[in-house]
């Protein structure tokens, strides 16, 4: 096939995999399809966990998620075939591995992997666990989400602060789940047995669940329980705060952006004055 033909191709299948432009009804109705396939999926993860909806109809389940595995296959290899459509990408090889590399092409390629896994001669009592990440296939619909996508933005510009916040949360428990330790060891030898057992209760305490299996009995633990869970309250009140200011601040950006003039850049509301 000549040259110019197979790069239109390329081009041409590379807009219909992405999220679909105005006017692009074949994209747009790729999304809806792939959307539509994506929520049946989970749809029938769950169902197939019911066992009476399992014994109904076992066949159907696995047609369609051999079915569904070709597709998001074929997906899959037009998405690294067409990701080198790019100017800039000057050596096909490296840029498809490039690709290969970003988050969402991971996450479609831990997608379809657990169904080949055992055509590899992979074990099939490690291929039943490896199965649980069919669950990654609703990450996928991260490209059509734009609540998704913001919630990606969001983490991603304020990573610095939640990994500071972890771990400070982090030396808390420690610390927490050290003292009970030396509090309560002897008078509950079983429940407080050594720091990583009392850990269980430091995580129910910080994090305000309190389940209430285990709990202090002497004084001091008593004592240290009321301000270990007066400062876990305040300490996941931290990334609250973080997160909720980040999506204000992301929601208030985007306002802004789609007000700009997609010719000049210039502010819609301001020309709307002037007129």
């Amino acid at each position: 096939m000549p040259a110019p033909i197979m790069a239109i191709m390329k081009k041409r299948v590379h807009e219909v995999l992405a999220v679909a432009a105005p006017g692009d009804k074949l994209s747009r109705a790729f999304d809806v399809f792939l959307v539509a396939l994506i929520a049946l999926n989970i749809l029938a993860m769950v169902l197939e966990t019911v066992e009476p909806c399992y014994k109904l109809a076992p066949r159907f389940f696995a047609w369609f998620e051999t079915v569904s595995v070709l597709v998001f296959t074929v997906e899959y290899i037009l998405r690294v075939w067409s990701s080198t459509v790019s100017e800039s990408c000057r050596s096909p090889v490296t840029g498809r591995l490039r690709y290969m590399l970003t988050p969402l092409a991971v996450i479609d390629l831990l997608a379809i992997l657990p169904f080949y896994l055992p055509f590899l001669g992979v074990d099939l009592r490690s291929f039943r666990a490896l199965r649980l990440f069919r669950i990654v296939r609703i990450f996928k619909l991260g490209r059509y989400s734009t609540a998704m996508q913001l919630t990606g933005r969001v983490i991603a510009s304020r990573g610095p602060e939640l990994i500071m916040t972890l771990s400070i949360l982090l030396v808390l428990m420690l610390l927490s789940a050290s003292l009970m330790y030396y509090a309560e060891r002897d008078a509950q030898p079983d429940a407080f047995s050594s720091i990583p057992a009392a850990m269980w209760w430091a995580i129910a305490t910080l994090s305000t669940v309190g389940y209430g299996d285990v709990y202090p009995l002497t004084p001091m633990g008593k004592l240290l329980a009321s301000v270990i869970a007066l400062l876990g309250i305040g300490m996941f009140a931290l990334p609250t705060g973080i997160l909720g200011a980040a999506f204000v601040e992301e929601i208030q950006g985007t306002k802004a952006t789609l007000q700009k003039c997609p010719h000049c850049g210039g502010d819609l509301n301001s020309k709307a004055n002037t007129d």
